[in-house]
């Protein structure tokens, strides 16, 4: 593998120019592997997701934006401002990518619309994500992670039968998912672009991402009106499948998803087990039979510290795992060997250890050459650099406050 090797997106250039996550997530990962991502930010205050979670000694830095920001350029520029909107268009005329998540229109608003873009970037590609997308009745309404799991779907399977839902995993989940889908439609359309030579608009929802992601739902809907309800700590298509916790507090996960599977557990319960092998060794019996059999499995994981159940499952094969702390995470060999987490320093912070980069690429793997930069960081090389804007002229639109 040549370290020096160029990264597969080596000489693409992205406008980020989209606030807090999903947009921003795709520029991110593009950035990873070689893009050069230049951050469009408000001259006061920049990114708002630069003040979102826990603070660093830096006043426009939290440890989430560092994260999250890794690999990008910070300039500052005011779109409603013309200068501003001229200056956008000459960085857009320059570039292969932009990433916006604006209320449907905006852009328009502020002569930046697809059309005018395109028109001097043909090649351009723009990714546009909001919390129900450019087109229909809710296009304009305000979109956020947590409701686009409300609407999708995602929510209403979230706790136990009975509750209030709960908080599916990540408050930023749907943001998330929508950045990876952001980044696949961009591939896709640098893709197209490289055999037409036309760019193209990528349009897609928060919700959408979200509703996606729900295996069967829909077709069994569909097919046979069945709405499907929170399922707690298990699920509805397989037995024993879920969390049960261990003798000393902690918990794990059991994925018994096929009869082999089953058969495996039963071993590993040993005598306890070869009753409940003969009574249950179909799926269709044990989903039947779903009380009797989680009781008994989680009388049997009860009875053990969780070292010792996973020693026992690791012997026999069984899908099992521990429920992860962060500090666990932190301290587990799989993550260590993978290198899942990367340092890096940053000055006046030090060590910041962040996820590293995915997806892993044996000959041209992603990099993380620097964290979250600093607000209007790279005004000068970009506009005095790559626009090729004097002093002198930069000054100006500083003191005018376009940047």
């Amino acid at each position: 593998m040549a370290e020096n090797r160029d990264l597969p997106l080596t000489g693409v250039r992205v406008l980020d120019a989209a606030t807090f996550i999903a947009a921003p997530y795709t520029a991110t990962i593009l950035g990873e592997f070689g893009a050069e991502v230049i951050k469009v930010e408000r001259p006061d205050g920049g990114d708002p997701f630069r003040y979102f979670g826990t603070a660093t000694e830096r006043d426009d830095s939290t440890l989430a934006w560092l994260s999250e920001s890794r690999n990008k350029k910070s300039v500052t520029l005011d779109l409603k401002q013309p200068e501003g909107q001229e200056l956008f268009r000459r960085l857009a005329a320059k570039s292969d990518v932009i990433c916006e998540n604006f209320r449907p229109g905006t852009l328009e608003k502020w002569n930046l619309g697809w059309d005018q873009l395109s028109r001097e970037n043909p090649g351009l590609v723009l990714l546009r994500i909001t919390g129900y997308g450019q087109t229909g009745p809710y296009k304009d309404r305000p979109g956020f992670a947590r409701v686009a799991h409300a609407v999708g779907g995602l929510t209403h399977l979230s706790g136990h039968p009975g509750e209030t839902p709960v908080t599916p995993g990540s408050t930023s989940l749907g943001d998330y998912i929508s950045g990876l889908y952001g980044a696949i439609g961009v591939m896709m359309a640098l893709r197209h672009r490289d055999h037409t030579g036309k760019g193209q608009v990528i349009d897609l929802g928060l919700y959408e991402s979200v509703f996606r992601m729900l295996d069967e739902i829909a077709p069994v809907y569909a097919k046979t009106g069945f709405v499907r309800e929170p399922e707690g700590t298990g699920t509805i298509n397989a037995c024993p499948h879920g969390h049960f916790p261990t003798r000393d507090g902690k918990s794990v996960a059991l994925a018994c998803t096929t009869d082999k599977m089953f058969l495996r557990l039963c071993r590993a319960m040993g005598e306890e087990g070869t009753e409940l092998a003969k009574a249950f060794g179909e799926q269709k019996k044990r989903l039947a039979g779903r009380d009797e059999v989680n009781k008994r499995v989680g009388d049997w994981i009860g009875a053990m510290d969780r070292d010792a159940l996973m020693a026992v499952c690791l012997e026999f094969e069984v899908p099992a795992g521990p429920i992860n702390t962060i500090a666990d995470i932190f301290d587990d060999p799989q993550f260590q060997a993978r290198g899942d987490l990367t340092a890096v320093t940053v000055a006046g912070l030090g060590e910041v250890v962040v996820p590293s980069p995915l997806p892993k690429l044996s000959e041209t793997p992603a990099r993380i050459t620097s964290l979250g930069p600093g607000l209007g960081e790279h005004n000068e090389d970009v506009y005095g650099g790559l626009l090729g804007l004097s002093a002198e002229q930069l000054e100006k639109l500083r003191q005018d406050g376009v940047v």
